[in-house]
């Protein structure tokens, strides 16, 4: 019987992967975010085009105002690409038949 007390010998078996799983939830989260960003920038963008073809604003602060999205565009797309790098290299898992040399493997086929 087990005493009161006393830790076992194995460890259990999800201790230590809650700190990789919040960081993975939090990646996504952030991938999530940015490709929000992306798709209204994108949406922002070609408003603001198409109000500037139609109707020609002439207030001081439209010329100032409609190329902004524009410019957000690409940065939001850089840093979408930048977390989903980091999101598809944090879900990869290694090859558990790495570990055999090829002789073994076809060996044991």
């Amino acid at each position: 019987m087990s005493v009161p007390g006393r830790r076992r010998a194995c460890p259990h078996p999800t201790r230590g992967h809650r700190a990789d799983t919040d960081r993975t939830a939090r990646t996504a989260h952030d991938v999530q975010w940015s490709g929000r960003l992306l798709c209204w920038s994108l949406a922002a963008g070609m408003a603001g085009a198409a109000t500037e073809a139609l109707f020609h604003p002439e207030t001081g602060w439209w010329p100032l105002l409609w190329p902004l999205p524009w410019y957000l565009t690409p940065a939001s797309a850089l840093t979408w690409g930048i977390l989903r790098l980091r999101e598809k290299a944090a879900q990869r898992q290694p090859d558990d038949n790495d570990d055999l040399p090829t002789g073994e493997w076809e060996q044991a086929a």
